[in-house]
């Protein structure tokens, strides 16, 4: 508990200095670059600086405390240098660098990130953790917001509509829900969908107690045909982000490498998370940490994927189970304290949920019934059987199960939504 104060009251001391209306408007501006390398490198290119018409994000907690994710963009006042606005982040780049694809040649990614309006010039900063987590800064540009190569013409622009609203976007946490391989006719579906996957949020804890925290918007944006790519079944569709089966050849997941169109239609409504509803009932989703997150709509096991995958894009979970086939290689070294809240390789235990564990509970502990309801170091997840431990005997970050986050996970939830609202 003494961590979590201090870490509070560093937040608030550090976001407190910063005044969003003296540095920023209330619109957003946008950097895509290509993001290139392999398995033991990357480099950054700049591709275009966009504005678009809303920022969702939080007025008040501009600089991000968490240190989850991969990657960070810091936005910093050109005349005085002072930090102004950070963002953690993952990307698919950085899972791509953990197949054996990576070993073999350069690859390269389209990304963006994106930040308040500035009001005056800005030096934009993008760092990469190397293999000990620790961050390196890999690119830096000066941005003039008076630059008249700023695109202000909208690609993809579609209208929103609301699909759960509690307020202000600053004050809330905003989901957008992208549609895609919906056509035309099947809108009204894609609507109704909405309202459904709502309602499987707001069904699990915490999130059921916080629901007046959150505002959820769709996007009107019909796809060209229904459906998404499955290239093992050689079914390709015109969709609008233009979703994949067998994403590093993992059949059931379900991404996009079209990063561009992503933002372009996210770019509709004020949004902090990116959701995209694909019009599918195979099983398959994914999730990449403040990137977004892939859910089908019609999956007997829906309701499951849809909370499961944003608990890693929203609050940076980690999976937590070690028996099925994944594409990664090393993705958690057993030498290095993984990032996220829920995994630990007890290289600092004492960091993580240590503070949690009752006196009575064994260390490590069983992975039996007896401890089934309680926090404790269970051996296995993070797609390891060895090395890895999780905080709970189960969870909805470990098997298939609905309203079951485990009490760390809670923690690590409850923290992130009071960090966009409070």
């Amino acid at each position: 508990m003494k961590y979590f104060i201090l870490f509070i009251s560093l937040f608030i001391s550090l976001n407190g200095q910063i005044k969003f209306d003296s540095y920023f408007e209330n619109k957003t501006l946008r950097i895509d670059y290509y993001h290139s390398g392999d398995n033991s490198s990357d480099e950054y290119s700049f591709d275009e600086l966009r504005e678009e018409p809303y920022w969702g994000g939080s007025q008040t907690h501009l600089l991000d405390l968490f240190n989850y994710g991969k990657y960070k963009v810091e936005v910093a006042d050109s005349a005085t240098n002072s930090v102004l606005y950070s963002k953690y982040f993952s990307t698919l780049f950085s899972e791509w660098q953990t197949t054996a694809e990576a070993k073999l040649y350069k690859k390269s990614f389209n990304e963006s990130v994106v930040f308040p309006f500035p009001k005056k010039t800005v030096i934009v900063s993008l760092f990469s953790r190397d293999r000990r987590n620790e961050l390196h800064k890999k690119f830096t540009m000066v941005v003039n917001p008076k630059n008249y190569f700023i695109a202000k013409d909208r690609r993809n622009e579609f209208p929103n509509f609301k699909v759960s609203y509690s307020g202000d976007p600053s004050k809330k946490v905003d989901i957008v829900i992208i549609p895609d391989g919906y056509t035309a006719g099947e809108m009204d579906k894609f609507k109704t969908d909405c309202n459904k996957f709502a309602q499987y949020l707001f069904n699990a804890s915490p999130y059921k107690e916080n629901k007046e925290s959150f505002n959820i918007w769709g996007i009107e944006a019909p796809s060209k045909e229904s459906g998404t790519d499955i290239p093992g079944q050689n079914i390709w569709k015109r969709t609008n982000v233009n979703t994949t089966f067998y994403t590093f050849d993992e059949e059931r997941y379900c991404m996009t490498s079209d990063y561009k169109a992503v933002r372009d239609y996210a770019a509709n409504a004020p949004y902090d998370q990116i959701y995209i509803l694909v019009n599918s009932s195979k099983y398959g989703g994914g999730s990449i940490y403040n990137h977004y997150s892939v859910c089908v709509a019609d999956n007997f096991k829906s309701e499951y994927i849809f909370v499961h995958e944003f608990g890693h894009g929203f609050a940076f979970l980690g999976d937590e189970y070690y028996t099925s086939s994944t594409a990664y290689l090393d993705f958690y070294p057993t030498d290095i304290e993984p990032l996220e809240a829920n995994l630990t390789t007890r290289v600092n235990f004492d960091a993580k949920w240590k503070n949690m564990v009752d006196k009575d509970i064994p260390i490590p502990t069983p992975n039996d019934t007896t401890y089934k309801n309680k926090v404790g170091l269970f051996e296995g997840g993070g797609y390891m059987a060895k090395g890895i431990y999780r905080p709970s005997y189960d969870c909805s970050m470990k098997s298939a199960s609905v309203n079951n986050f485990c009490p760390v996970c809670k923690k690590a939830i409850q923290e992130m939504i009071d960090f966009y609202s409070k």
